[in-house]
């Protein structure tokens, strides 16, 4: 019990720095990580059913990130040309630019510096991975 709370606790934490860092750029972690997995794919555009399946979320979390990331000017939908019923969720140019600078933020003020030296933060990762797997968390 320990152990599983010790993690959810930190997961709170971080997810509250990341937030902090990200709320002036008008984003949230599920937003910047929407945002992020658009910019990382070969055409900018997934179809909103592959988002959901790649950050492990339902269509409705899904749906609202993207709405709000429309509503700002950093994605857009446009029909599937592979799936007439589908839709696409695209990134723009200033999302691009957003997400940069998102990037650039969560950089150096929640991806570094965690307080491990970088033995003891590669022990953590292999032992989160181990667990992850142990899971089903990967293919």
């Amino acid at each position: 019990m320990a152990t599983v709370t010790s993690i959810m606790r930190l997961q709170q934490i971080f997810l509250a720095r990341a937030d902090a860092e990200l709320r002036p750029l008008g984003l949230t972690f599920a937003r910047y990580e929407v945002v992020m997995l658009l910019s990382f794919s070969t055409t900018g555009s997934l179809p909103l059913g592959k988002i959901g399946e790649r950050l492990q979320v339902n269509a409705a979390s899904v749906t609202n990130a993207v709405d709000r990331l429309e509503a700002q000017g950093l994605v857009t939908r446009r029909p599937n040309p592979d799936d007439g019923r589908g839709t696409l969720a695209a990134i723009t140019a200033k999302g691009r630019r957003v997400a940069g600078r998102a990037t650039a933020a969560m950089n150096a003020h929640v991806f570094s510096d965690l307080g491990l030296d970088q033995p003891a933060l590669r022990a953590l990762f292999d032992s989160l991975a181990h667990l992850r797997r142990a899971a089903g968390d990967f293919d």
